[in-house]
């Protein structure tokens, strides 16, 4: 299933049913899971892992060494999971000394021209549409969604069930299950959406809009907001992890809803 005119260096893992297709390039230290298709012209460097039943299209290249200044040769990885694919001229760079390795998990579709960059880690079931760039260090839990040109600024967290629109600036943490758009980026409310799809029940979605609204319209200051969301609210996991994100954001999360004259521009 290795096509004549692809070069394999001969240390490469290769699991089974793999099909690689002509002038495809992968490097010494490639490790490459059973079933997983990598299409002409991708380039797989040193240190990629890469899972089960992925695939890998035209011009992506994975495993490139970190565009930091601070990279001074060591060892580092990528891992990349089960049944992900990467379309058309992804870019996904190695970790640093910092984590040793960026992540890219299972169930993700990553759109042409997307690029990540390095200590990134890309939780389950993941969309990161066409043209999107994620700095260094970037995390972004599981079912989040990047919509087309979004760029993210380094060190941001980005929470389950996300939805950001297109050609956003992420330069704050965005908490999990909201839609964030307009510029600067702004809650503009709960991603009722998607969370139908995955099973979320109509009352959990209120309760999780009742709870922004403390967060982000009722005047109080976050840690005023969180305490009465944990005096007020039932503890459940959704309403235990919004608090969480909220404390633990290192740089601080997006500010909330403004209208449309306000923002300066149209969603």
């Amino acid at each position: 299933m290795i096509h004549q005119l692809a070069c394999v260096h001969p240390d490469a893992r290769i699991g089974e049913n793999v099909i690689i297709e002509p002038f495809v390039n992968i490097a010494k230290d490639v490790v490459i899971g059973d079933g997983t298709w990598v299409m002409s012209n991708a380039v797989i460097m040193e240190g990629a892992r890469i899972g089960k039943n992925c695939k890998i299209f035209p011009g992506a290249v994975i495993a490139g060494i970190p565009q930091d200044l601070k990279f001074e040769g060591e060892y580092t990885t990528v891992e990349i999971g089960d049944n992900t694919t990467i379309r058309e001229c992804v870019t996904i760079n190695r970790g640093t000394r910092t984590k040793n390795k960026t992540i890219v998990g299972k169930n993700c579709l990553l759109m042409a021209y997307a690029h990540v960059a390095h200590d990134v880690r890309i939780g389950n079931n993941c969309v990161i549409v066409s043209h999107s760039g994620i700095a260094g260090e970037v995390e972004i839990d599981d079912w989040a969604i990047l919509a087309g040109g979004t760029m993210v600024h380094q060190f941001v967290r980005i929470g389950a069930h996300v939805m950001i629109g297109g050609a956003s600036k992420v330069r704050k943490d965005v908490p999990p299950y909201v839609k964030a758009a307009r510029d600067p980026l702004a809650y503009v409310g709960v991603n009722s959406i998607g969370l139908r799809r995955r099973g979320f029940t109509n009352e959990k979605i209120w309760e999780l809009q009742d709870i922004y609204r403390e967060l982000y319209q009722k005047g109080m200051n976050h840690s005023e907001a969180l305490n009465y969301i944990e005096e007020h609210y039932s503890q459940s996991e959704e309403r235990d992890r919004i608090i969480d994100f909220v404390r633990n954001s290192r740089r601080g999360i997006m500010k909330g809803y403004v209208a449309s004259s306000d923002a300066g521009e149209d969603d």
